[in-house]
């Protein structure tokens, strides 16, 4: 267990991915290391990434790209996908995940990382969640979580339990065992279980605490698989749960642990970063820490205890290039980072009718519904950002809206849309928020204007909007509109906020479509 000395360092920033990017999972192959975090109702589902050395990562597919692996209909924003478990065994990568709106939990399989996967094997009896999958003495082994089996004395009153997966016929076979309950007295969501053999001993680590303040990681060992699971009496080997919500970083759990092939060992793990007081519009965001191992325990991030802004890691950095600020839509096919909510429609969207432009058609389905609507997005990864794009677009019915959105779930949402009112063509901001919708401002577009630019700039909390008619000078439409309610304080959830162009015919049918010929997003 101990970690080898290294020449070549390499310096990373937390979060390592920044934005709505919970529940990761982490293996390493060769030199390689490869993760994988939830999406919930977004479609594809469970981006995959590579990475030379932690601290840099490219995504190289969407785990769940196609229909027929993913049903994500009627989910709401936090339901879908939850807690992917990624594991590489004699030549095959295993991504096991549940989804709690269809099916229930899965596996899928691949020999190349970046795809294609195949479709999914459901796993009859594999009651609960957040399952994994491991490899033993040439055996593997499903573990998950589920309701206590003695029964539920409280709500979260939960256990880890393993039973043995047949490889052939992706079925459990043999007794289940139950593993552990937690660390804690009347510990709440026992959960993200993962088992790792090192040594003589098989150590279980899981989140328990529930997944917002109270978040923590603990870890228990036997030298038997299947029973005498001991809790470190160090638990909880990570938290933040006494720093207080307003602390920098807060909501820490959900932990994997990897080792690099130097020896050094590391561990990912969910956390969110609050902002404008105790609010999470980022949602919850993938974060790496440092482990050595004392007395056959790990330790995390020795000698502060707690997650960091900056961290060393003893391996050569492996940069990669990074994300376009501005996508142009100029090839027939839409980036890895784009996502859509729930399953997308056929004939929701085009790269090729107009090249150059994305078309967005304008369909019936709204943001406000759990529904796929012609919406596409990527995920908000910064505190102070601007997203802009340029449209073409005359509404000629007054249902008929396009525009710039940043999202939360389907209750809460800010968007500048472009809109019909009686004879005015108009440019107006709405604010969506728990259910009801408010005008914060309007302008009216004077004369023949096919062709708008909008613009968002996020200063903390506050979030102010812009248009322009020539792509130069930009003009206010609403100052420094608050958006704590996008914070999953307000709004609840699992998920963080995503921002992206939308249209719709808002409940009646309509043969316009939106064109938009670039999208911007960026920090300052």
């Amino acid at each position: 267990m101990k970690n080898a000395n290294q020449s070549e360092q390499c310096t990373f920033n937390n979060p390592i991915m920044p934005g709505f990017y919970p529940d990761p999972s982490v293996c390493r192959v060769g030199e390689d290391f490869y993760l994988v975090t939830s999406t919930f109702a977004y479609y594809p589902g469970v981006p995959i990434f590579q990475s030379r050395d932690l601290a840099h990562w490219k995504q190289i597919g969407n785990v769940l790209d196609r229909p027929s692996q993913l049903n994500l209909q009627g989910a709401g924003h936090s339901q879908g996908i939850f807690a992917p478990t990624l594991r590489y065994h004699e030549g095959t990568f295993y991504m096991i995940t549940t989804n709690v709106s269809h099916g229930g939990n899965f596996v899928v399989t691949a020999t190349d990382p970046a795809g294609p996967w195949s479709d999914p094997y459901f796993i009859e009896g594999a009651e609960g969640i957040d399952p994994t999958i491991f490899f033993d003495d040439g055996k593997a082994y499903y573990l998950g979580t589920r309701p206590c089996s003695e029964g539920v004395r409280y709500n979260g009153n939960w256990e880890v339990w393993l039973r043995e997966l047949d490889l052939t016929t992706m079925k459990l076979v043999g007794d289940s065992h139950v593993l552990w309950r937690g660390a804690m007295v009347d510990v709440i969501w026992p959960e993200g279980p993962h088992l790792y053999k090192i040594d003589e001993y098989y150590y279980l680590l899981i989140a328990e605490g529930g997944t917002g303040p109270n978040h923590a990681v603990t870890i228990a060992r036997s030298q038997s698989l299947t029973e005498g699971y001991v809790g470190n009496p160090n638990n909880p080997i990570i938290t933040h749960r006494h720093l207080g919500k307003r602390y920098p970083i807060v909501n820490v759990g959900h932990a994997d642990l990897v080792q690099a092939a130097n020896g050094q060992w590391f561990m990912v793990m969910l956390a969110s970063r609050p902002y404008g007081g105790s609010f999470s519009n980022l949602g919850r965001e993938t974060f790496l820490a440092s482990v050595v191992w004392e007395d056959g325990w790990p330790v995390v991030n020795q000698g502060r205890g707690i997650l960091e802004d900056q961290g060393m890691l003893d391996l050569p950095a492996a940069p990669v290039a990074p994300d376009l600020r501005c996508e142009n839509f100029d090839t027939d096919h839409l980036g890895l980072q784009w996502m859509f909510l729930r399953n997308p429609l056929e004939d929701l969207y085009s790269l090729t009718e107009r090249k150059g432009y994305l078309r967005l058609k304008l369909k019936p389905q709204t943001l406000k519904e759990l529904e796929n609507s012609s919406f596409v997005c990527v995920r908000q990864r910064h505190m102070d950002y601007v997203a802009a794009t340029a449209m073409e677009f005359v509404p000629q019915q007054e249902h008929e809206t396009a525009g710039l959105v940043v999202i939360q779930n389907d209750q809460y949402h800010v968007r500048i849309e472009r809109a019909l009112e009686g004879e005015q063509q108009v440019l107006r901001v709405m604010t969506w928020f728990g259910g009801e919708e408010s005008q914060v401002a309007q302008v009216v577009l004077e004369g023949d204007v096919p062709r708008v630019s909008m613009k968002m700039a996020a200063l903390g909390q506050q979030l102010s909007f812009y248009y322009s008619t020539d792509g130069s000078e930009y003009h206010l439409v609403a100052d420094r509109v608050d958006t704590t309610s996008l914070s999953t304080e307000v709004a609840g959830g699992f998920v963080g906020c995503c921002i992206g162009m939308f249209s719709s015919s808002n409940g009646k049918l309509s043969d316009q479509a939106a064109d938009f010929d670039w999208f911007e997003y960026g920090s300052y």
